[in-house]
């Protein structure tokens, strides 16, 4: 077994390790769920849904701190099957959270119009584990979503441990998210590196908790400057983010 620059490595999931576009404007994803509702009771058009929709999700989130939405998911920090079950109760139908669960991934699939993981996502994560290393993922998401999503893409066994956000209550960049992780893994900061591809959230969070950070500039980065990380990669590259991570002479 090979000696690694750090014990511990910390992976967003979007636009890091997986690639996906969603579009929740989609008419026709709101045509879609209005007539999953209506089989239910819950009669809308698609545009008072959507309006309702938006309507729910702000009133849960305007309590909660962030710097922005995120491409992949406008609401990562509050558990969104909650919404969905409300869309339901306030036309009086008779919904539970698994029907509610339900709806929301039906949405899901239907404004994604791709998910998929970057070249070499998988072998990068096995070669890391070869040489020892523990692989633990944070990610601004869904519960709901995520977690099946990752498994179809068979990154469901990866990690030693999984945190999304809307099972916490928070979202990075807060220094809470991070800690949660450290803390219950008994984590030391010094042998910890974040690897992510957005400046504010992965690398200035992670730089406050104290961990190392490779910063890699992907297709859904935020458009902002290149930030002060320990590693910044320009382009998304598997096989380079392997090599620095890995590599003992560059620490």
């Amino acid at each position: 077994m090979c000696a690694l620059p750090y014990e511990n490595y910390i992976f967003d999931l979007y636009g890091t390790l997986v690639d996906i576009h969603t579009d929740e404007d989609n008419p026709a994803a709101w045509a879609a769920l209005a007539r999953f509702y209506s089989y239910y009771g819950a009669i809308y058009t698609p545009e008072e849904l959507q309006e309702a929709y938006r309507r729910l999700t702000e009133e849960r989130t305007a309590g909660c701190r962030g710097l922005r939405r995120d491409s992949h998911e406008a609401f990562p920090e509050i558990e969104i099957e909650e919404v969905f079950l409300a869309l339901f109760t306030q036309k009086g139908a008779d919904a539970d959270l698994t029907l509610a669960v339900h709806a929301g991934q039906f949405f899901r699939a239907m404004t994604t119009e791709y998910l998929r993981l970057y070249d070499g996502t998988l072998e990068m994560l096995q070669m890391l584990r070869r040489k020892g290393a523990r692989l633990y993922l944070l990610s601004n998401a869904q519960a709901i979503f995520t977690a099946y999503e990752m498994r179809a893409l068979g990154l469901d066994k990866v990690f030693d441990a999984v945190y999304l956000s809307s099972s916490c209550g928070c979202k990075k960049p807060d220094l809470r998210f991070f800690n949660l992780l450290l803390e219950e893994h008994h984590l030391d900061p010094a042998r910890s590196i974040m690897t992510g591809n957005d400046a504010a959230c992965d690398i200035a969070g992670a730089k406050a908790a104290g961990l190392a950070t490779l910063y890699v500039h992907s297709n859904i980065s935020p458009r902002e400057p290149l930030p002060d990380a320990d590693f910044v990669m320009t382009e998304i590259d598997m096989k380079k983010m392997g090599e620095l991570l890995s590599n003992t002479s560059v620490k």
